[in-house]
């Protein structure tokens, strides 16, 4: 009886370490397949870092691009700026002129209120081209 206890022990010995060397055999191809993966995924992150470095320089590029000529046309909103100034103050002295052409009842004071726009819009015309001419300066 002994013996067939000794039999029974080694038979399962023997059962446990075939399915530990499966075990270990089926382990090592996993870890062989986890480091191809990694080799590629440490490929593809090279070359996507190359690219986006390359992406950052074309990038920095156009900024500077951009920001040259938006440098450039600084000036003409300055000037849309000043010449919305100079309608707006026309526009002022017309809507004057139509108040005192209103007020004024003889032809007179129609041909005084003429002469007044026409003195303010000169001026106002000959501020704007000196100061177009300063800033050319």
């Amino acid at each position: 009886m002994g013996d067939t206890a000794l039999i029974i022990i080694a038979v399962a010995v023997a059962i446990l370490v075939l399915f530990l060397v499966i075990l270990i055999v089926k382990m090592m191809k996993t870890v062989d397949e986890i480091n191809r993966t990694i080799g590629v995924v440490t490929q593809d992150a090279d070359v996507l870092l190359k690219q986006a470095d390359t992406l950052m320089g074309k990038t920095n590029t156009l900024l500077e691009d951009i920001n040259g000529k938006v440098a450039t046309i600084d000036p003409l909103f300055t000037a849309v700026a000043d010449l919305s100034d100079s309608v707006s103050r026309l526009n002022h002295t017309g809507n004057t002129f139509a108040t005192r052409m209103k007020s004024t009842a003889s032809n007179a004071g129609k041909a005084t209120a003429v002469v007044t726009l026409g003195r303010s819009a000169s001026k106002l015309f000959t501020k704007r081209k000196k100061r177009t001419e300063e800033k050319k300066k």
